[in-house]
Order: C-alpha cells, then sequence, then structure tokens
C-alpha cells in the first residue's frame, strides 16, 4: 500500500457556507468533519488556518455545512484549490446558477444535504481550528451519493 493510513479512509466532502457580514459570503471545501455527540448532535468541523472561511467563522459562528452530492466533485477546484481571500467564490457560483438560499445563506442547490451549526468552542490543532458545533437544524436536499475523496482522486483532482 502507498497510501498512509489517514488516506486509505473515505472520507465524505462537504463545503462550508459562511458570513462575514450581512451581505458578503464565502464557500470552502471540507474534509475533516465528524460527527462527535447523538444527542445533542455535535459536529466537529476543522477550518484551515489563514482561510476566508475560519475568519468568517470567528466573526459570525452560525453556519452551514453542506454535504456534496458525488457529481458536484469539480467544484472542488473553485471551493477548494483558490482562495477566498483573492476571488469571490458566491458571484462565481451565482453565474453559473449553482445557488439557492436557505436560512438566509447561499447555498449549493445539487447539495445532498445542508445541516445548520452554530460553533460554541474553538481550538487550534496544528494548522486548523477545530470548531464543536451544535446542530440546529438540517434539511435532505436531494437523493444521490455522496462525493468522497476516492472520486477526488479517481478524478485526478487530490493525488494523496
Amino acid at each position: 500500500m502507498k497510501k498512509r493510513p489517514w488516506n486509505r479512509i473515505d472520507a465524505a466532502v462537504y463545503s462550508i457556507s459562511s458570513q462575514e457580514d450581512a451581505e458578503t459570503f464565502n464557500m470552502n471545501i471540507a474534509t475533516y468533519i465528524t460527527a462527535v455527540s447523538m444527542q445533542p448532535k455535535i459536529f466537529l468541523c476543522a477550518i484551515y488556518e489563514g482561510t476566508r472561511t475560519l475568519s468568517n467563522v470567528r466573526t459570525n459562528p452560525v453556519f452551514i455545512l453542506q454535504l456534496l452530492s458525488d457529481d458536484q466533485y469539480k467544484l472542488v477546484t473553485l471551493l477548494g484549490k483558490q482562495s477566498g481571500n483573492k476571488i469571490d467564490k458566491i458571484s462565481r457560483l451565482e453565474k453559473r446558477n449553482e445557488l439557492t438560499r436557505w436560512k438566509n445563506f447561499p447555498v449549493l442547490k445539487n447539495a445532498i444535504a445542508w445541516i445548520e451549526l452554530k460553533a460554541v468552542d474553538v481550538f487550534q490543532t496544528g494548522d486548523h481550528h477545530c470548531f464543536v458545533c451544535e446542530m440546529k437544524g438540517y434539511k435532505n436536499v436531494n437523493p444521490g451519493i455522496a462525493l468522497s475523496l476516492e472520486t477526488l482522486r479517481k478524478n485526478k483532482i487530490i493525488s494523496v
């Protein structure tokens, strides 16, 4: 096996829709996500250091976690390989007719599910900040298979 043990797990791929102010939003890609409590439903969300999403969630702790569909793998190039500090990802997604609104946030209309989270605690772990988040609500949006790291590998979007 060439893969390191942590890369052998076929993790789900999410996007976070976060809010800077009343009119400014950003989206990114997140794979270090896990539910850590059933009652109440608590998620642990790791957000990369220096990102617009990290800044937004520190300012506005409510955000939308979006479970991406397997056929949305091409969005990773925009949402994960480009910085919201340098480009307006939301306007690009609007031009491509990819968005709708839920809970006053722009969300990807072809995602499988949307989960409203509120960060209640945070701690730094190396190059990520881990947010402990309470689930405030969710909506199953579309049927389908969740996007995974394996799909990103097969399509040569990531190499690990």
